[in-house]
């Protein structure tokens, strides 16, 4: 049952919500526009704002409903947990249904942190919000919301696994923003 919990996990990251949204309300094949990307910020380059936000919901949604899931079957479990939270998490990045090629991550990973270490993924939302509103560049905000959420948890008194857990997040989002990184040490980076 616990394995299934975690594909349960990894099916749910990699429901493909921004190929969905776009296609159904936009008539627009995100991956072929804009950054290519189907995470919610290309979203709302190609889409718009709006449907951005949608995307953003149901990503996080697809991270927190799987580990709320896990939580309530096995709640002293907080290794299945960090499993569930990180399957959904690879499921956005590398989803089968599009081949293995999906998204950055950001938004499936703030749902699981939003479950296993809420007020740190709260803190990492709000510096996002404060440096896109500063910068309008969200791969910017997203690392470093997700640095300063993690920062946070090892001080929260949470499971030292959840915050382990959002180390390993973190270093996988640094890797799935690797172009971005180059574009903004070029001064090239997309703005939103």
């Amino acid at each position: 049952m616990l394995w299934l919990l975690v594909a349960l996990g990894y099916l749910s990251g990699s429901i493909p919500f921004g190929v969905i949204v776009t296609s159904l309300f936009a008539k627009k094949d995100v991956r072929a526009e804009g950054s290519g990307n189907i995470g919610a910020t290309n979203v709302a380059r190609v889409a718009g704002k709006k449907l951005g936000a949608l995307v953003l919901l149901l990503d996080a949604a697809k991270g927190s409903l799987p580990v709320l899931l896990g939580l309530w079957l096995a709640p002293g479990a907080p290794l299945l947990h960090v499993a569930i939270g990180a399957a959904a998490f690879l499921g956005h990045v590398f989803p089968v249904w599009l081949k293995f090629k999906g998204g950055k991550g950001v938004a499936t990973a703030l749902g699981v942190l939003l479950v296993l270490l809420p007020i740190s993924a709260a803190i990492g939302f709000v510096t996002w919000v404060l440096v896109l509103a500063l910068t309008r560049i969200s791969s910017i905000g997203s690392l470093l919301g997700a640095l300063l959420a993690i920062i946070s948890s090892f001080f929260m008194g949470r499971p030292l696994a959840y915050s382990l857990l959002g180390v390993g997040l973190l270093l996988a989002m640094v890797w799935t923003h690797r172009g971005n990184l180059e574009r903004i040490v070029k001064r090239k980076e997309n703005k939103v």
